[in-house]
């Protein structure tokens, strides 16, 4: 069997657009909300959540047929709590001012409706490829949402991207200054809402489902 055929492409490429899981079924809002401000840590939550998404379907892919109806909420979060807690040494031994930037988000993950949901919906009744795959799809379907929106918020709220200056002095010398209601959450939501009201636009089968 093709490691990627027509079925395995869907699942892999079906959330970066018309199945995102931010701006079509609307979840992992808060993190979007809590992380952006600035595009680094934006970034690095954007491949945390890829990364356990995708190993998480992995190993519940695997468990599947042996893990006990009764307890199987128990299990998951089990599995998530322990790659989550790899992925936050990790950072703290590799980017810890990241890390910090990030607090107690990176343990959120574990809480992450996305990442629980994947594993409930699709983990839980397909196999190891199709899981890892769907993993992926979603974690990158998460994850470019936060680095657009980290983007903007830290160049026109800071005037920088990864805390490198790009606007120049001499737009500040002539007037030039920075937005700083960028670094609110509230402007999360709106410039999220803003990617939907695109998104929406170019898919015109979005609007007659949601009707």
């Amino acid at each position: 069997m093709a490691l990627l055929n027509s079925k395995t492409k869907a699942v892999l490429l079906g959330p970066l657009s018309k199945n995102n899981p931010v701006i079509v079924q609307v979840l992992g809002i808060c993190s979007a909300l809590a992380v952006t401000s600035k595009l680094e840590p934006s970034l690095v939550m954007a491949i945390a959540v890829v990364l356990v998404t995708a190993f998480a379907n992995v190993i519940i892919s695997l468990l599947r047929n042996s893990i006990p109806n009764r307890i199987r909420i128990i299990v998951q979060l089990v599995v998530v709590a322990s790659l989550v807690t790899i992925v936050s040494e990790v950072l703290k031994a590799f980017a810890y001012d990241v890390n910090k930037q990030l607090s107690v988000f990176v343990g959120l993950i574990v809480t992450n409706c996305i990442l629980m949901g994947r594993l409930e919906a699709f983990a839980l009744g397909n196999g190891p490829w199709p899981s890892f795959l769907d993993g992926i799809g979603n974690g990158l379907g998460y994850g470019w949402i936060l680095v657009v929106v980290g983007f903007f918020r830290e160049l026109l709220g800071s005037g920088t991207l990864m805390d490198i200056q790009v606007i120049p002095e001499s737009f500040y010398e002539v007037g030039y200054e920075n937005n700083g209601l960028m670094m609110l959450a509230p402007m999360a939501i709106l410039l999220v809402a803003c990617i939907i009201w695109v998104h929406r636009a170019q898919n015109k089968e979005l609007q007659e489902e949601s009707n």
